[in-house]
């Protein structure tokens, strides 16, 4: 059984940073792409970032380029969202997420697995 733990959400000032993790434990790393995602009070769940398999490719909603980076650690089975520069609007649920295809999708609908979310709060 595939499980996705995410972690490292919390409380920061806006322009403040934060790294979230995402464990995938049940099977290897290497068989997903991964994605984050995020979900305000309100709104739909909306695509943040994703990495290929390998780790090779990575993709950024245009709202965090520059600021936010995926990456990816096969060995270590875990996945990381660099988030700098945060703004309070950036306040959300962040979800982690795999998908058995090479390079994940931007649509929730279609990742297979889910982490339980961590919260992030960016006061203003």
């Amino acid at each position: 059984q595939v499980q996705l733990v995410d972690s490292g959400g919390g409380l920061v000032q806006a322009g403040g940073s934060l790294r979230l993790s995402c464990a995938l434990s049940g099977r290897t790393l290497t068989f997903y792409a991964m994605g984050w995602f995020r979900q305000a009070p309100g709104k739909e769940r909306e695509f943040v970032a994703r990495i290929s398999r390998s780790g090779v490719s990575t993709w950024h909603a245009d709202s965090v380029k520059g600021r936010f980076t995926i990456s990816r650690e096969n060995a270590n089975m875990t996945v990381y969202l660099r988030m700098n520069d945060l703004k309070p609007e950036e306040t959300a649920v962040y979800y982690c997420a795999a998908d058995e295809s090479t390079y994940g999708s931007r649509q929730p609908e279609e990742m297979d697995y889910w982490g339980k979310g961590t919260l992030v709060t960016v006061s203003s």
